[in-house]
């Protein structure tokens, strides 16, 4: 009678106490991962809910120079059945109107001051979360916005029309979380006068905090004639003269948008972030002032106008 010889493997008690220990320890894992989102994952209805719908342009740039901030809460009741914006309803400040022109410039501020998650954007779609405008988007439903996160940013409407601002988390909208954007025509953008002869000479020095944490024009924040404010007459001649009195590298220009240093106007640039003055240099420009409105002399060397390097520019009719 033949004889087979087969080796036959077994555990012992202690590497199956082991094993049942680490199974164990990624259950509870994982089930804290998943009820620590629980606000999040009983938020999001059934069905497909990542279909793509047709968005318009946000319209780039604003064709009017006007821009506005717009602050935003997301706000929710006590039952979290009723969500808002900034107040809820019946109070005063619920899902403000907000109001513009075709080719206004709105920047949106938006913090989440809720529980729960929640993501931001335009759309002209008048119910549903799709068709958000690219440019207006704050998080996403897959990735939202955390309890005491904020958020930025812009909507240029193209065209007339009512735009709705939203949480864009699936089911938020439904439960309150939309807000109207009233746009009408395009308003006439403002004209500059002629030339009026008048001449204005400013002085500008460029001045960092010893931890470079700080940059400003002429002094600390704190200190008298920090950042000052410049007004003139649409027409004007303007002339500043900057000297470099810090030890980085810096340019000098009045722009539209202080977010967005490449928006130089009236050809008033001094040097630029790729070829910057040095420290100790010194640079002049003379302009005329264009159309009135609200701008802003800065910093152009990326993150240096953020960090404080910038001032008003008032041009008036």
């Amino acid at each position: 009678m033949e004889q087979h010889n087969e080796t036959i493997y077994r555990t012992t008690p202690v590497r199956t106490t082991k094993m049942l220990v680490i199974m164990l320890g990624i259950s509870i894992a994982g089930g804290a991962i998943f009820f620590s989102f629980w606000d999040y994952w009983i938020s999001m209805p059934p069905g497909n809910q990542m279909q793509a719908a047709p968005v318009e342009s946000s319209g780039g740039m604003a064709a009017t120079g006007k821009q506005f901030d717009v602050h935003l809460n997301f706000v929710e009741s006590p039952d979290f059945r009723t969500l808002a914006f900034n107040a809820l309803p019946g109070e005063e400040g619920h899902n403000p109107d907000i109001n513009a022109s075709v080719g206004d410039r709105i920047e949106f501020l938006v913090a989440n001051n809720g529980k729960s998650f929640h993501a931001f954007g335009v759309t002209a779609a008048e119910e549903g979360f799709e068709g958000i405008i690219p440019g207006t988007e704050i998080s996403s439903a897959n990735n939202p916005m955390k309890p005491g996160e904020s958020g930025e940013s812009a909507f240029v409407p193209s065209k007339e029309g009512t735009y709705y601002y939203i949480c864009t988390v699936p089911g938020h909208r439904e439960m309150g979380m939309v807000g109207k954007i009233n746009v009408g025509s395009a308003e006439a953008a403002p004209k500059a006068a002629a030339p009026t002869g008048i001449s204005h000479n400013f002085d500008l020095k460029f001045i960092e905090s010893p931890d470079f944490k700080t940059l400003v024009f002429n002094a600390l924040p704190g200190e008298e004639g920090s950042n000052p404010d410049f007004k003139v007459k649409s027409g004007d001649s303007v002339t500043f003269k900057v000297e470099n009195a810090g030890i980085s590298f810096h340019a000098f220009a009045v722009v539209s948008d202080v977010d967005d240093p490449t928006t130089i106007v009236f050809n008033s640039a001094i040097k630029s972030a790729n070829n910057p003055m040095k420290a100790g240099e010194t640079g002049e420009v003379t302009f005329i002032a264009g159309a009135p409105g609200e701008y802003h002399y800065v910093c152009t060397v990326p993150g240096h106008a953020l960090l404080g390097m910038q001032g008003n520019f008032i041009v008036e009719p």
